[in-house]
């Protein structure tokens, strides 16, 4: 039978990505069905999530989805992954770059927030180097309520204005959101935060399973462990509950979560 998958994501991309892990398929190696194509909500309210089913082009092409450690337990060059997504890289002061400034200034002021928005280029994981074309950092005055809980209302802005950008130019262009440097600071969190569960890992020698987070903060936590000697990251779980799994270089104790462990690439 002609191996298939359904998936369900917070937007169309990343489902389909989720669907190609499973499969241990490239996208020129399936079909591709969008069967719902989800709907933002405003500031993360009132959303549904995209749904696509992903088949096979040949029958019993799909192939299990290897563990970290026969991948050597190294992450891609950030630069990698924007050629595996097909995300376009652009200048600054691209034609995308400058709608999304306009759309994200419009946007807070059609809240009637005063802030402005300062357009400067990615220089970390936290602003996305590799595969965010611009960070748009939003300065002003008690900013927090762009913040939300966990960075909850600051991801929902940047999907609105990322959406727009693909919607208005029909590019794969992807830019960074970011208030008052919270990305930049929520980056040395995950890197402690790293450093302290590697540093238990490789005393136990038991493999720690992480709280869920999104896509971004998980690749900050794959980078910050990528040259331990002692440990190897993984991800279990699909969408909003994908999580990291740390574990010891060559295996040890038992797995952090049904399923095999798999990089976010």
């Amino acid at each position: 039978m002609t191996e298939s998958v359904e998936v369900s994501a917070k937007s169309v991309d990343e489902a389909i990505d989720i669907a190609l892990q499973e499969l241990g398929l490239k996208r020129s190696q399936v079909s591709i069905e969008v069967l719902t194509g989800g709907k933002a909500g405003l500031f993360g309210l009132g959303g549904e999530q995209a749904r696509v089913r992903v088949t096979a082009l040949e029958e019993g092409t799909a192939r299990p989805m290897a563990h970290d450690d026969d991948e050597g337990g190294e992450l891609p060059a950030e630069l990698r992954v924007s050629e595996r997504e097909n995300i376009d890289l652009k200048d600054i002061d691209s034609e995308e770059v400058q709608v999304a400034a306009d759309y994200l200034r419009e946007l807070l002021r059609l809240v009637d927030i005063d802030t402005d928005v300062d357009v400067r280029e990615p220089e970390t994981a936290a602003d996305g180097l590799g595969r965010a074309s611009a960070v748009l950092d939003i300065e002003g005055e008690d900013l927090g309520l762009l913040i939300g809980r966990r960075g909850a209302t600051l991801s929902a802005i940047q999907y609105l204005v990322n959406l727009a950008v693909t919607h208005k130019t029909d590019s794969r262009v992807l830019v960074t959101v970011d208030v008052e440097h919270y990305h930049r600071r929520r980056e040395e969190t995950l890197r402690n935060l790293a450093a302290r569960m590697a540093d238990r890992v490789r005393r136990s020698r038991r493999p720690m399973t992480l709280e869920p987070m999104p896509a971004n903060e998980r690749r900050i936590i794959h980078l910050a462990l990528a040259d331990d000697s002692a440990v190897v990251t993984g991800s279990v779980g699909q969408g909003d509950e994908r999580k990291i799994v740390i574990r010891p270089r060559g295996g040890g104790g038992q797995g952090g979560g049904r399923g095999r462990d798999r990089y976010d690439r």
